[in-house]
């Protein structure tokens, strides 16, 4: 009797002590735990079809990352395009707190403010490297959130597609009058310098590109490359494949994080989205950079042609890019703040990677190892 009596006695005291205990802030270790690691559900909308392992899925391995640094207890389930919005209405889900988070590429808001291609690609700028160079130890991640904070989104790195072809045709585009009149799916910032060369740009969400070419809607399309082109079929129903896509040296996608909510979350989980967020984006860059030779080459065995634009063609198309970006700085401040740095540090990186990296490519990939 006195035994159990001590034993039931010392429990309720054990009780009250831990309940004093988190009373002072002295919590043990269970409680400690409990209070720092919520269980949080999130939704993530993707701009992107669920056929598309890269670029899609960059998100799940994302989500898949965040959920092993929290031990499953912050999990963030994720949504194709159009299964809870437009795969290019991510920004305003975010925005309007219809997700938490979204996936997207920032250049399909440029309708909004130009500056947002800049999160992206803006033509005859940055390779994948020097983007990253650029977000990372440059001046971009700084001006980038600075700006998106202005549409209460905190941005992250979510990947890169490397140096992007220039689409598919159904002609051959053989000088600047061949741009003319053509109604060319084209992303972002590219759309309002090809208008200068008489192009109709049209900006449609990737699982729409088909069919829209099939039925004719559009006479031209880029995508992104032959791994991501051979699985939505566009040599299918146009088999002219130009390259290189100028407007896209190296196409950086992006995680858009609520601000309200990035401001609830406690710092492990912070923490959890920014290791998740560079995981993701380096797996999509060697993803890319590791299938797409094979998919390359299983287009040419479909009779495609594949040809460069015409050295007429980038000349115009350049002449073009100078002037709308002189265009764009007159007329929006916000814009020329960041181009500002933004062509600094580009000019820097082309004067460099001409020493070293284009003179190493000069030097070997012209020659075959056996």
């Amino acid at each position: 009797m006195e035994r159990r009596s001590f034993l039931k006695k010392a429990a309720v005291g054990a009780s009250v002590g831990a309940i004093v205990g988190c009373k002072s802030g002295q919590t043990d270790s269970v409680a400690g735990a409990t209070q720092s690691s919520p269980i949080l559900n999130w939704r993530l909308a993707s701009s992107f079809p669920k056929s598309l392992d890269t670029i899609f899925g960059a998100s799940e391995v994302f989500a898949n990352r965040v959920r092993d640094l929290t031990d499953g207890k912050f999990n963030i389930r994720v949504f194709a395009a159009g299964e809870i919005v437009p795969g290019t209405e991510v920004l305003g889900a975010v925005q309007n707190g219809t997700v938490e988070i979204g996936h997207t590429a920032s250049y399909y808001y440029f309708g909004k403010d130009p500056t947002f291609a800049f999160d992206t690609a803006v033509p005859f700028g940055l390779t994948s490297r020097q983007q990253t160079a650029w977000m990372l130890h440059g001046n971009g991640m700084k001006l980038m959130r600075e700006f998106f904070a202005g549409y209460n989104v905190v941005n992250f790195l979510g990947g890169n597609t490397g140096t992007q072809m220039g689409g598919w045709f159904r002609k051959e585009i053989e000088t600047p009058d061949d741009l003319k009149g053509l109604k060319f799916r084209v992303g972002g910032f590219a759309g309002r310098v090809l208008t200068k060369l008489g192009t109709v740009p049209q900006q449609i969400a990737g699982g729409d590109i088909y069919p829209s070419l099939e039925k004719g809607t559009i006479d031209a399309a880029e995508w992104v490359g032959p791994y991501d082109d051979e699985k939505l079929g566009f040599y299918k129903v146009a088999n002219v494949y130009h390259y290189p896509g100028w407007w896209e040296g190296g196409a950086q996608l992006s995680f858009y994080v609520s601000k309200k909510e990035w401001d609830k979350l406690p710092k492990q989980y912070q923490a959890a989205i920014e290791a998740a967020s560079h995981e993701a984006h380096n797996d999509m860059q060697a993803k890319y950079d590791a299938k797409n030779p094979a998919a390359l080459g299983r287009l040419l065995q479909q009779k495609i042609i594949l040809k460069p634009f015409p050295p007429s063609v980038i000349d115009a198309c350049y002449k073009a890019a100078e002037e709308t970006f002189a265009e764009e700085v007159a007329k929006n401040p916000t814009f020329a703040k960041v181009y500002a740095d933004w062509v600094t540090f580009r000019n820097n990186q082309a004067q460099w990677f001409g020493v070293a990296e284009q003179s190493f490519e000069r030097a070997s990939f012209t020659k075959t190892l056996k």
